[in-house]
């Protein structure tokens, strides 16, 4: 009796499957499906990062680069790590952008000078070396007025600043001129003409202290084909408050130095029979001073009425007017009669005391008479309200 055993269907159908599970297992050139995740892609090929991009302006090679354009770095596919931009020795500061991918000059080039940036972001290190152009024309700082070297000035004291050229682009040249005082006050600069400027404060600076100028104009353009090219520095020291009070009528000048009389002095004015001959009321500056100084009668000839020539001493000048205040021995009119061609005349002890003490830029304020001092004669910037004064500035569209 044949009797087939019953495990082996059973057997053969368990074959099939796992062949049929091994053949599907096989297709598609043996990429992992979907089905199986466990198995790892041994033929997948890891690709590597690709590194960013530098772009660096001005390009590799550049000449004759305007002074004024900006230095740009730029990042693609990665930030900026490091830039730096040197002339020689100098280093030229800038700015990032928030995600680091773009970096800007801060500072104006320097004409006629070479440059080298080198950037660096993730692999990437790029370079570039350019060359500034050479101006048309050079634009300098030639004075600073009052500052010769070791002087102490008054508290009137303006900053005249000169340059060797007339400027077109003044709102630009002024934006680069600094002061800095130990005891600030308000101030505004004036153009009188092109190539001059005036700072004044709104009030007589504070006693005593140091206040530095800045002519930050290197590589600035301040017209067409003209640029600076060297700045400038001065440091003034301001000293006492000394301010001298002056009474036509009474013939009257004292001198008070830190709110305290130091001097009375008997004067003689201006005879005011003219008006050249008229002491200017007002507020002045003492300006310069020497001893002694030539005095020529303005617009007369030898033998013509009125005619001097002389030689004085001890003499401060307060205007462009020919007004000084200078040393005279006519005793008997000082204190009693005006007799002078418009000058403040005083006792010769005294005036060499007024001339030894004196700072350019002492206030001395003159009443009494009816011809006022031009605020343009000599340093009068003083006759000039603040709210006036700050309309010549080129900040204000006024100039």
């Amino acid at each position: 009796m044949n009797v087939t055993p019953i495990w082996r269907k059973p057997a053969a159908s368990v074959a099939l499957l796992a062949a049929a599970a091994l053949t599907a297992s096989c297709s598609n050139g043996g990429t992992t499906t979907a089905a199986d995740p466990g198995v790892p892609d041994t033929t997948a090929t890891t690709a590597t990062p690709q590194a960013p991009t530098v772009t660096i302006t001005p390009a590799e090679g550049s000449a004759k680069v305007n002074p004024d354009k900006k230095i740009t770095v730029a990042a693609a596919g990665g930030t900026l790590e490091d830039v730096t931009v040197a002339a020689g020795d100098e280093q030229i500061e800038g700015r990032f952008n928030a995600d680091k991918t773009r970096w800007v000059s801060k500072t104006p080039l320097k004409p006629s000078t070479g440059y080298t940036v080198t950037a660096k972001a993730g692999a990437t290190t790029a370079t570039s070396a350019f060359t500034t152009a050479k101006p048309q024309r050079a634009l300098q700082v030639i004075d600073v007025t009052p500052n010769a070297k070791g002087e102490t000035v008054g508290v009137g004291a303006p900053i005249i600043v000169t340059f060797n050229q007339p400027v077109a682009n003044k709102a630009t040249i002024e934006r680069a001129l600094e002061v800095d005082a130990e005891k600030p006050v308000e101030g505004a600069w004036r153009w009188v003409d092109d190539s001059k400027v005036i700072y004044r404060t709104a009030e007589y600076w504070p006693a005593h202290q140091k206040v530095k100028f800045n002519a930050n104009i290197t590589g600035i353009k301040g017209g067409k084909g003209l640029y600076g090219t060297k700045d400038y520095t001065a440091t003034l020291t301001i000293g006492a408050k000394q301010i001298s009070k002056v009474d036509t009528r009474t013939k009257r000048m004292y001198v008070y130095k830190d709110g305290k009389r130091v001097m009375s002095m008997r004067i003689s004015a201006g005879m005011a029979t003219t008006r050249e001959y008229t002491t200017t009321s007002g507020v002045h500056l003492t300006m310069e001073r020497g001893n002694p100084v030539r005095m020529i009668s303005p617009g007369r000839k030898k033998g013509d009425p009125g005619y001097y020539d002389v030689m004085i001493n001890h003499a401060v000048r307060i205007s462009n007017s020919g007004e000084y205040v200078h040393a005279k021995n006519n005793v008997w009119a000082q204190g009693v009669r005006n007799v002078s061609h418009g000058c403040i005349n005083a006792r010769p002890d005294q005036a060499k005391w007024f001339y030894d003490n004196v700072q350019r830029g002492d206030v001395v304020t003159i009443v009494g008479t009816d011809r006022e001092l031009e605020w343009n004669n000599g340093w009068g910037y003083w006759q000039m309200s603040f709210k006036e004064w700050k309309k010549g500035s080129a900040l204000n569209g006024k100039a």
